[in-house]
Parts: C-alpha cells; structure tokens; sequence
C-alpha cells in the first residue's frame, strides 16, 4: 500500500509534469511537507490523551517541515506556482495526503515514516538529475534571496535541527548561484532520508533524540 501510495504521487510529478521542472517541484515541495504535518498531530493528540510525551520527536519532524517549507518559497520564487491549476493540484493532493498519512502513522508509525523515506529518496532523485542536465544554466543564475536567508543567514538552529545524522553546525552549504541553491535542497532530501531511517529503527521510541538534545548529553568515551 504504501508503495502504491508513493506511485500515484512519483507518476503525477514525473509523467504530467515532465516538461515543467518548477512547476514539478512545487506540488512535490507542496505534499511533500505534509507527512510531517501529519506525524505532528497524531504525536500532539498522544500527549493531549496522556499516552506519552516526545518532544524530541516534535521537535525534528517540525524542523523538517520548515526545510521543506523553505524549498517550497524557493520554487515559488521560480514561479512554479504562477499557474493555478497547479496551485489545484498540490494543495488538493496535500490535503488527500495529510489524512492518509495520519491514519497510517495512527496504525503503524514505521510505515508511515517509510512512506516519506520513499517520497524523498525519489526527491533526491528527482533533483540529481535535474542538476544533470542543467548544470550550465543553472551556474548562470543567482540563488534567489529567500535561498540565501535560509541557508546563510536565516534560522539556522531549525537548519541543523532536522538532519539527525549530523552535529549541530557542521553543515554549512555554499549558496551563491541557482546551481547551488539545487544542491542543497537535493542534498537536504537526503538528510529526511536518514531522519526517516532513523525512525523506523527497533529501538527508536527510546533512542531517537534531536541533534541538540543528542549535543547536549554527555558523550561516551
């Protein structure tokens, strides 16, 4: 199931918007958002009911859905929202997605997060070869300036706080051209890839924690 779910979003973004890459992007950068959405409310309703509290959980999943919002400004910036039919197309495919990824990660949490790690492994896809084939052009063009804000001289606390698999600080990417801007977000893809790998481990309710938490605790020698 959740591979068919995967499906139906990879053949809507690679078949009907095959020629349109900003465009394409947008409604990708649209849903792809809302899984988080998704696993924030159900862990919100968990603590509300008294069942068990994860704020570590919050904490990166909401980091996550800034990095994904900041992709999102980007491809807007780009003018892949100009049209209104695509506007139509990833906000009812986001709010389609929103329910059932809430009822799936009410089921089965490792699904659901094995759901997104799918999603982004085909964004990073997406955008490698992107880069492929427009590295030239792309080199040409400057990074537009919510790009800069955000990998520069935004919030960067929410930057580090959503790739788990680093220490805070330790990733500061270049971001002068459009080209750059590309390899950043596809490499942000991957970071939700790990993050997501990262909660679907056997032991994850007791060791996953957010990569300042993880900072902060005393390191073993």
């Amino acid at each position: 199931m959740i591979r068919i779910l995967v499906g139906i979003l990879v053949f809507v973004i690679n078949v009907v918007y095959r020629d349109r890459p900003y465009p394409r992007f947008y409604v990708l950068e649209t849903v792809a958002r809302v899984p988080y959405f998704a696993y924030m409310s159900v862990l919100h309703l968990y603590e509300t009911l008294g069942l068990w509290r994860k704020a570590d959980w919050l904490k990166v999943h909401f980091a996550e859905s800034w990095n994904e919002l900041h992709h999102l400004l980007i491809m807007e910036s780009l003018g892949g929202s100009e049209q209104w039919i695509d506007r139509f197309v990833a906000r009812h495919a986001a709010l389609l997605y929103y329910w059932i990824i809430v009822g799936i990660y009410v089921i089965s949490p490792r699904s659901a997060y094995q759901f997104m790690e799918l999603v982004e492994q085909h964004a990073y896809h997406t955008y490698d070869v992107f880069l492929q084939e427009h590295e030239s052009d792309l080199k040409q063009q400057p990074a537009p300036p919510v790009a800069v804000k955000y990998y520069r001289d935004g919030d960067l606390y929410m930057f580090d706080e959503f790739q788990t698999t680093t220490r805070p600080e330790s990733r500061r990417p270049v971001v002068e051209t459009l080209y750059d801007t590309f390899i950043n977000i596809r490499d942000d893809e991957m970071e939700h890839v790990k993050t997501m790998e990262a909660c679907q481990l056997p032991d994850a309710q007791r060791t996953f924690k957010s990569p300042h938490t993880q900072e902060a605790l005393p390191q073993e020698i």
